[in-house]
């Protein structure tokens, strides 16, 4: 049970959660008064974002964030340019000391 409140096994934060638990209490109600079939998958669904709620957890929160960053590459988006005091410092008046290549932000395109 103390696994389910591991902090460092939560990926469902703030708003997200308030939110998760809220939702659940009213689908719970609607299935409460509904009855039925529907009325009990109303009372399911919403038992499941009651528990991503208090627990803060979400399984296929994770299995989606996974995937997403296994198919997206990272790259580097910003890279950090020499402002004009830099280049003027003594560090730069040694002529073997070259400035940085300048990493591209995703724009521009290589010759």
């Amino acid at each position: 049970m103390n696994r389910l409140f591991d902090k460092t096994n939560q990926n469902v934060h703030g708003w997200e959660r308030a939110v998760s638990v809220a939702g659940g209490l009213v689908l719970m109600g609607k299935g409460l008064r509904h009855g039925g079939l529907g009325g009990l998958l109303q009372l399911a669904t919403g038992g499941m974002a009651l528990f991503r709620g208090i627990s803060g957890h979400c399984e296929a929160k994770r299995i989606l964030t996974e995937a997403t960053e296994r198919s997206v590459p990272q790259r580097q988006h910003y890279s950090h340019m020499p402002l004009d005091s830099e280049v003027h410092s003594p560090d730069f008046e040694a002529t073997s000391v070259t400035l940085p290549d300048s990493t591209p932000m995703g724009h521009e395109t290589r010759p």
